[in-house]
């Protein structure tokens, strides 16, 4: 297993040697601004492969392509077939220009939170979530949207881009909702349980059909430890984890908070040593980390807590405990 860091929208002097001094090899870029009409340029992609190399870290990934690149196909909308064309054209991209794997989603109203508080350990500020407070929430201006709408936008979708991600030799990863509710503001979200992934993985078979775990987010759609443990069992050993997004949680849907990284109802061990197990040998970043005193926007302090206490796991799962 291999050490990563996420959430990083732009490669700076300060993140890089941050990730060098924490012993992490390998970066997941988010959503970095490029050029391109509705894509990213070659050599835009090259040059940030570069930069990343260039003081001794891997590029393992992007996360995430810009969403007015692929509004018209989540939606359904005339245009799509264009969009298409364009993300065909970043995937081929970015397997040409060395870069492994492409993290997406197919949220039509993205992330949700309802709140945002200092009621972590120590007054650290963590996310929640209460679906008791978005229930009645207005149509969305996109709406209305049933499953069915959705799956058969996604079907199109995946059926269009996989087999030019395989051809590029390109992994795509796809994040589950979050959270996993039925709806929000009559808008359907699909990716909310494991056997929504299940359903992923079966309509395009292919090494380049994949999903990006997060594990928080998992957390959040079971119902037990066990239930997280034995979707890390399923599609580890089916080799369908792209990379991982390790995080905890304290319930579930519909109502749950994050948490700093040991403090949830996984055992965050038990876990890692069902990666282990499955032979998985992918990149882990952290996500989400509570907001630490007199931190940086980005996190620097709860991300070197949950960094160094993911790679005690990691050494400890590998010495056999």
């Amino acid at each position: 297993m291999k050490l990563g860091f996420g959430a990083i929208h732009e490669p700076d002097d300060e993140r890089l040697t941050f990730a060098r001094q924490l012993g992490v090899d390998h970066l997941i870029i988010h959503t970095p601004e490029l050029r391109g009409e509705g894509f990213w340029e070659f050599e835009d992609l090259v040059r940030l492969r570069m930069r990343i190399e260039s003081v001794g870290l891997n590029l393992a990934a992007i996360e995430n392509i810009p969403r007015s690149f692929y509004d018209k196909i989540l939606e359904g909308r005339p245009g799509r077939d264009e969009q298409l064309e364009r993300v065909q054209k970043t995937i081929r991209n970015i397997g040409r220009a060395g870069i492994p794997c492409l993290g997406y989603h197919f949220m039509l109203l993205g992330v949700w939170r309802t709140e945002h508080s200092p009621t972590g350990r120590g007054g650290a500020r963590v996310t929640k979530y209460d679906h008791a407070l978005v229930e009645r929430a207005p149509l969305a201006e996109i709406g209305p949207y049933t499953d069915e709408m959705v799956w058969d936008n996604f079907s199109y979708f995946l059926k269009a881009v996989v087999p030019v991600a395989e051809e590029e030799g390109v992994v795509l990863a796809l994040h589950p909702d979050d959270p996993p509710v039925p709806s929000i503001a009559g808008v359907a979200r699909i990716i909310r349980s494991v056997d929504a992934y299940k359903r992923v993985i079966e309509m395009v078979p292919s090494p380049s059909n994949c999903i990006e775990f997060c594990q928080g987010t998992i957390s959040e759609m079971c119902h037990s430890a066990e239930q997280v443990y034995e979707a890390i069992r399923y599609f580890g050993s089916r080799k369908k984890i792209a990379y991982v997004h390790f995080r905890n949680v304290t319930g579930g849907v519909p109502s749950f908070a994050e948490t700093s990284i040991e403090e949830g109802y996984v055992d965050m061990l038990q876990a890692m040593r069902c990666y282990r197990e499955v032979g998985f040998d992918g990149v882990m970043i952290d996500d989400h980390v509570p907001g630490i005193i007199n931190d940086a926007p980005w996190g620097f302090r709860g991300r070197a807590f949950a960094t160094g206490y993911m790679k005690a796991l990691i050494r400890c799962v590998e010495a056999g405990c």
